[in-house]
């Protein structure tokens, strides 16, 4: 808060009374990510009054918003509107701000490296082909672009394709200690795979326990918050292997997920696996945040034509059947296709674009639903009157 702004005591009981309804009007508007309004989440509201005629408030929310600054503001002023149509508070100025905070859970005993991760996020589907890497991929660099600290671990051990995704083949970490490696920065990422281990040609022959001790090397072995100004990760997503396995298992039971993202195609062979993935979160009590509907509609380049080639409305189904939610829906689209073969993933490569504000849409329901789970118990909201 701006320390020029008055102490609401000093104001009169209908400036107040005002400021207060500002407050209110506020605290009722919806959060587009969890669909629930303010006041019913542990987000902060502040409101404040120069004395003359400028409104000072903002709201912070616990997940990473960087894009939405214009969008609340007009939301803000527009319902506040009314509320300052007339009174003594008529023809103030509102400014607005939207800040965030990403809140860190505590989970107990975690290997050291792992303790500059906040949380831990799984992408998984129930079968290959549905798109996860690149949804994994692209959900890590819209949490970036959103504004949050994050790193992305490839655990495909047997298809390792971060590399290739972003353009750091050949790449090999740097070790310290002779025992960790320091992730390898990729736009805006700080990433390990086990592709910067092997050579391009080699592939991961291992049974299981191989596998799974890969992973726990590489989750437990690496300095995550190495490169990062104040030592921290906001999140580590890790994109998983297909099915539900060793490699699953593994995480499950090394770490404290804070949740898990399943992706799946609107076909119903891929539904059906993919609620194989769900059960088996639930299973080792991994919270899923929601459902990632990949490919769910075709548009011809030609015609402009859209069609859902796989089908339609299945991830809505699922979410419900399973108490879930539908994180979001993404286009089968060439262009995701070229830009991640190409090293480029659409978030990176049009930022601006409307399918990496789709990724953006999801990065932010995701990790509003890891904020919900980290402050289930905090109550109603905070808010400050100045």
């Amino acid at each position: 808060m701006n320390d020029d702004h008055q102490d609401h005591e000093d104001f009169s009981p209908e400036v107040t009374e005002q400021l207060e309804q500002v407050a209110a009007t506020i605290g009722a508007l919806e959060d587009p990510a969890t669909a629930l309004p303010l006041d019913a989440l542990d987000a902060d509201i502040e409101v404040g009054f120069d004395g003359d005629k400028t409104i000072f408030t903002s709201v912070t929310l616990g997940y990473p918003c960087a894009s939405q600054q214009q969008v609340w503001a007009e939301r803000v002023r527009a319902a506040c509107a009314p509320v300052l149509a007339g009174g003594p508070l008529a023809g103030s100025t509102l400014n607005f701000d939207l800040f965030f905070d990403i809140p860190r859970t505590d989970v107990g005993e975690v290997p050291e490296p792992l303790k500059a991760v906040k949380h831990i996020i799984a992408v998984a589907s129930g079968k290959g082909g549905v798109g996860k890497s690149t949804t994994a991929v692209n959900l890590a660099l819209a949490l970036a672009a959103e504004g949050a600290d994050v790193g992305l671990l490839d655990a495909d051990i047997y298809g390792p394709s971060l590399p290739t995704m972003l353009d750091t083949e050949g790449t090999r970490p740097e070790v310290k200690a002779g025992k960790f490696f320091v992730p390898v920065p990729a736009q805006g990422l700080q990433t390990m795979s086990l592709g910067y281990l092997l050579t391009e040609d080699t592939p991961a022959v291992w049974r299981g326990p191989m596998a799974s001790g890969a992973l726990n090397q590489m989750l437990t072995q690496t300095l995550w918050g190495e490169a990062v100004e104040d030592g921290e990760l906001d999140y580590l997503v890790v994109d998983m292997p297909p099915g539900t396995g060793d490699i699953q298992l593994t995480l499950s039971q090394k770490v404290a997920l804070a949740g898990a993202v399943i992706v799946t195609t609107p076909q119903d062979l891929a539904l059906v696996d993919a609620i194989k993935g769900v059960e088996m979160f639930r299973k080792v009590s991994v919270p899923v945040l929601g459902i990632v509907e990949n490919m769910a509609l075709h548009t011809c380049s030609k015609c402009g034509h859209q069609e859902p080639i796989f089908g339609a409305g299945g991830g809505d189904k699922m979410a419900a059947d399973y108490d879930t939610r539908l994180l979001g829906q993404l286009p089968l689209a060439m262009s995701i296709r070229q830009q991640t073969d190409g090293g480029k993933p659409t978030v990176a490569a049009e930022p601006e674009g409307a399918v990496a504000a789709l990724y953006k849409q999801v990065a932010r329901a995701a990790a509003a639903q890891v904020w919900l789970a980290a402050d289930a118990d905090e109550g109603l909201p905070e808010i400050d009157m100045e």
